[in-house]
């Protein structure tokens, strides 16, 4: 409880004192006593049922999401020029009165659906497409008053804002809007661009009444049963040519992978019969190599093919007979020079 109603109800309390203070006065008279004696009791009780009731008609206490409007006959113009900020205010008593505004955001639905607007029963947006195609249009605004126009929407509304300016307004560019477009814009690419326009045009009949337009909410468009029926077989006619786009893509993708381990596969025998003849190729150079060696040798040296042959016989080769032209034949240079010197004695 603030400062303001507490007055208020102290004010009521000693109006009741003033009650209880005349009645007792007047049996106590009734019984003898002296009427003087009660007066200032009397007297005392109304004092204080003016006072409190005197302040308890200035006192206002205004909430925090609230601004207030002083109606005052002091004004030339009936109407103080600034609204009542949060807190505990004081105005002229019983010459100025508050009327007071919330500042807080509101909401407004219009809908088909029973529960789910202001108003009772479907209270849809009823519009007619560029097409002749009519709609029926859900839609919510969330909006709220300017703090510091509060004055000026109390003199062009008070409190009729709702009902006289956003509802019509509401309605009037909704149908408007609608006739722009194809009911199958509507229905498909161009829903958005309608939401948009919508709130747009809505937004500066707000602004420039003192209101600011929070958020419009498009929250649904209903097409006729008959062409709600086309859209169904459109939809169901569409979904199934994606199904057979999305099969069609699986096959592709399944043919690019066997086409690719195909492919890997190949490249796999071609490394493998590159490796092979790279292989045969150091081979052939080894083997040629290994044979030019050969060559130049028996050119410096050409008893060395004898010499190799007989390395070759076996171990168990002891003494072989041979021809005396045989190429197996060696020159024994030192046997030679040794035949050929005379033994000394």
């Amino acid at each position: 409880m603030n400062v303001a109603n507490l007055v208020s109800v102290l004010a009521s309390l000693s109006w009741l004192l003033v009650i209880g203070s005349i009645l007792f006065a007047g049996a106590s008279v009734a019984r003898g006593g002296r009427a003087r004696s009660f007066a200032s009791l009397v007297i005392g009780a109304l004092a204080l049922a003016l006072v409190l009731s005197t302040v308890s008609q200035g006192l206002i206490f205004v909430q925090p999401e609230m601004r207030g409007v002083v109606i005052s006959a002091l004004q030339q113009t009936g109407i103080r020029a600034q609204p009542l900020q949060p807190g505990l205010r004081f105005v002229v008593p019983f010459f100025e009165s508050v009327k007071t505004y919330p500042i807080a955001k509101q909401t407004y639905t219009m809908s088909g659906a029973a529960a789910e607007g202001q108003i009772a029963g479907d209270d849809s947006i009823v519009a007619r497409t560029a097409d002749g195609q009519e709609v029926r249009i859900d839609a919510s605004v969330i909006f709220s008053l300017h703090p510091s126009e509060v004055v000026d929407v109390h003199i062009e509304w008070q409190n009729r804002y709702v009902d006289g300016l956003i509802r019509p307004k509401l309605r009037g560019i909704a149908r408007d809007s609608a006739a722009r477009y194809a009911v199958q814009e509507i229905y498909s690419i161009r829903r958005d661009e309608l939401a948009s326009e919508i709130e747009a045009e809505l937004r500066g009949v707000l602004e420039s009444n003192g209101l600011m337009l929070d958020a419009f909410v498009l929250r649904n468009i209903t097409f006729t049963p008959e062409y709600a029926s086309v859209i169904e077989q459109k939809q169901i006619a569409e979904q199934e040519v994606e199904k057979q786009a999305f099969v069609v893509k699986q096959r592709e993708q399944e043919a690019e992978q066997l086409r690719q381990q195909a492919k890997g596969q190949a490249d796999a025998v071609v490394i493998a019969a590159e490796g092979q003849a790279q292989k045969i190729l150091i081979e052939a150079k080894a083997q040629a190599a290994a044979l030019h060696a050969i060559g130049d040798a028996l050119t410096t040296n050409p008893d060395l093919l004898q010499y190799t042959y007989v390395q070759e016989l076996g171990d168990d080769v002891q003494v072989m007979l041979v021809p005396a032209n045989s190429p197996y034949l060696f020159k024994l240079p030192e046997l030679e020079a040794t035949a050929g010197t005379p033994a000394s004695e």
